[in-house]
């Protein structure tokens, strides 16, 4: 069984056709890469994955649950987490109170946005096993405004961990790092596609190439080209869309 499956998506904004029959698969313990130019759709197709959009045909379906038009908060109790292009966490809450929080909302604490965080021990750890996964345990009482742009990407990435979701959808999580952090980034995803299964839109060409089983090229709404990393790359469709007459 695929850990995701998107069946001839579709979706339009009046007479404009943003979705065109879009089709991919993500099996179990695999990285599905999503690329394309600005413009080509990506972040229609995330929205239409998420729940922010519902798609006006076609077909989503996560673990075997037909997730289609089901609200955002359902796909998330389904197993659906995802990070943004644009970071979204609490600036003036701890790194340990957000990602407590977001343990908050799969388990049904009593957590309370204004009791003090260390009454609260069993949210508390497990948001701290989800730091220390991430390396990210000794920024714990950092207030989350004081981090670097690196850093709150990492705790983005464990607010969504902290959901225990089944599948990751990860939108441009390289997005403003730089080389150094970009790096230790791939590391930690690398680590975590052994165990959880993922759709990664990017545009770092050095993450995709290490990461993905399988690279979909997005252009003008439609899959232009797909398959293996190297397959794709050497595409003459995907190489005029997108990658440059290099293939780089």
């Amino acid at each position: 069984m695929n850990a995701l499956e998107i069946r001839n998506l579709n979706k339009y904004f009046g007479a404009l056709h943003v979705s065109r029959n879009i089709s991919l698969s993500v099996p179990e313990g695999q990285c599905h890469a999503l690329i394309g130019p600005n413009g080509a759709g990506k972040t229609t197709l995330i929205h239409q994955i998420s729940g922010v959009l519902h798609a006006d045909a076609g077909e989503i379906v996560l673990a075997g649950q037909d997730i289609t038009t089901r609200k955002t908060w359902q796909r998330a109790q389904a197993g659906l987490g995802r990070t943004f292009q644009l970071t979204s966490v609490l600036p003036s809450f701890s790194v340990l109170e957000n990602v407590a929080l977001a343990v908050q909302a799969r388990s049904g604490s009593s957590f309370r946005f204004f009791r003090p965080a260390a009454r609260e021990k069993d949210l508390n750890e497990a948001a701290m096993e989800t730091l220390e996964r991430l390396n990210m345990a000794d920024r714990a009482h950092v207030p989350a405004d004081d981090l670097s742009h690196g850093e709150r990407r990492l705790l983005e990435l464990a607010i969504a961990l902290a959901g225990a979701p089944g599948f990751l959808l990860l939108d441009e999580p390289m997005a403003g790092l730089g080389r150094v952090e970009s790096a230790m980034l791939i590391d930690i995803l690398a680590d975590l596609r052994r165990t959880i299964p993922m759709l990664l839109v990017e545009h770092d060409m050095d993450a995709i190439f290490q990461l993905a089983d399988t690279v979909s090229v997005l252009v003008d709404g439609q899959i232009v080209a797909q398959g293996a990393p190297e397959d794709v790359r050497n595409d003459p469709a995907a190489r005029a869309a997108y990658l440059g007459d290099s293939g780089q």
